[in-house]
């Protein structure tokens, strides 16, 4: 990964999640209104009264912010920061984004994350970055262009420059997934610590011991409850993990289902001083859209239950994707916005969106240098799924990295290296005329790599509610 000062957050979006199970309670709808204090901001515009979502679900973003303020833009105290386990200087960047759908006329809540890490298209713009950017950049831009206005009120510059960029965020999240989000929640590291004390802790559970110096992680093997900095390490480690963010992913959901399950425990709801502390961290922490009507969303989530919430990762296609040859170390995670948007479509019963089809082109040869049975016929079922004529595949001595080689056309050659994460491109006299040929190596690690089709590891795993989520690595 580009190197970074420090490691970044993993935050769970405990909170919006939190407001959206505790209201659908009849407790949680007669105290709703305590939370009116929470703070707001005109990010969405609002909807028509009684109006359902046109694309058929009620789709609400969850973004956890690498911010080292409380909701009112107040700089956290030294004492909390080292509670934190965290430094006072931190990006301003989203490394937690979770879409919730919640169907029409339906009880269920389907939830998806987005690697922090993904690479994708800057709303309104041809260049490409990891999406938990994308907030940081345009805060830095809008800014710069309001001093250049002549705006001097460094409050006031604030204050739009991280609007725009919430907006920005959001329009991401809406052109890669397809869908059109109706409301906003946004939480920081204070609203996860304050909120999972609240609760009286999670309960988790780990196949083995794990330990992370930089994240402060410190667990044994077995269940165990955790709350305040002990969840945040939980929820942040990213070292010593088999699949690194793609695994930290995977906590924050096992996470958000026992917090799920939590709340709706009789424990919770039957205790005033719980209810009474969690709407308190709600409060503190959560800036919600200025469109949410919360009583109204109550009304629609009555009857909602802890099972029926469901936790996955959208499709994956490289998680190791160089998108600089400049900086071979730089890695993202490399997505197909087709493949997330009929994701996304189908977790409502939509009809999945049309994939998106490489140009026609040349005859695609894969030669397997890897050593690893079936991976040339693996990888010709993508490129030729992409619209690529497949040709003959092969078996050669190994190599380590991968190449695809051309002889008098390029840009095919290096349309499909892209599709396969980034590989190397060479011209080769060797290759025939209208073919493209593509070496696999021994690291290899682009979509076919995995037996079991061309999404990336993380891709097969599977949805985690709070009846089923189990022990973890």
């Amino acid at each position: 990964m580009r190197p970074r000062n420090v490691h970044k957050l993993g935050k769970v979006l405990v909170a919006a999640l939190a407001v959206a199970i505790f209201g659908g309670t009849a407790y949680g709808y007669t105290t709703m209104s305590s939370l009116d204090g929470v703070t707001r901001e005109d990010l969405i515009d609002s909807p028509e009264p009684g109006e359902r979502p046109a694309d058929g679900s009620l789709d609400i973003l969850l973004v956890g912010r690498d911010s080292r303020t409380d909701a009112q833009g107040n700089p956290l105290s030294p004492e909390i920061l080292r509670e934190l386990r965290t430094g006072a200087n931190g990006d301003d960047l989203t490394d937690t984004l979770i879409v919730l759908r919640i169907p029409n006329g339906q009880q269920a809540v389907k939830a998806f994350s987005i690697p922090r890490d993904s690479w994708v298209a800057q709303p309104g713009e041809k260049d490409k970055s990891k999406i938990n950017e994308i907030f940081g950049r345009t805060k830095f831009a809008v800014a710069g262009e309001l001093r250049k206005q002549g705006k001097t009120d460094k409050a006031e510059i604030d204050k739009q420059a991280i609007t725009a960029a919430r907006k920005a965020t959001l329009k991401a999240v809406e052109e890669l997934a397809g869908l059109k989000i109706d409301h906003f929640a946004e939480v920081n590291l204070l609203s996860f610590y304050e909120i999972s004390k609240a609760v009286g802790g999670v309960e988790v559970c780990l196949n083995k011991a794990t330990k992370d110096r930089d994240s402060g992680a410190d667990f044994p093997a077995g269940r165990q409850t955790i709350q305040g900095a002990d969840a945040l390490a939980f929820v942040r480690q990213r070292k010593n993990l088999p699949r690194s963010d793609l695994d930290r992913v995977r906590r924050q959901q096992v996470f958000l289902a026992g917090l799920a399950k939590q709340v709706l425990s009789g424990g919770t709801l039957a205790n005033p001083a719980r209810v009474s502390e969690l709407i308190d961290a709600v409060k503190r922490s959560v800036i919600l859209d200025g469109s949410w009507d919360l009583l109204d969303f109550v009304r629609q989530m009555r009857g909602v239950s802890g099972g029926g919430i469901a936790f996955e990762t959208i499709p994956v296609v490289n998680p190791d994707y160089r998108y600089d040859p400049r900086h071979p170390t730089w890695t993202a995670v490399q997505v197909d916005p087709a493949q997330v948007r009929a994701f996304a479509a189908s977790l409502i019963g939509a009809p999945p969106a049309a994939t998106s089809q490489a140009p026609a082109g040349p005859t695609v040869d894969v030669v397997n240098a890897s050593g690893k049975d079936g991976l040339a016929a693996r990888v010709a079922d993508v490129v030729g799924e992409k619209g690529f004529t497949r040709g003959d595949t092969k078996a050669e001595a190994g190599r380590r990295t991968s190449v695809v080689r051309f002889s008098d056309a390029s840009g095919p050659a290096a349309e499909i290296a892209k599709l396969l994460g980034g590989l190397d491109v060479q011209k080769a006299d060797s290759v025939a005329a209208g073919h493209v040929e593509v070496v696999l190596g021994q690291v290899y690690k682009g979509p076919g790599s995995s037996s079991g089709g061309g999404g990336a590891p993380g891709q097969g795993d599977q949805p985690i509610t709070p009846d089923t989520a189990g022990c973890i690595d």
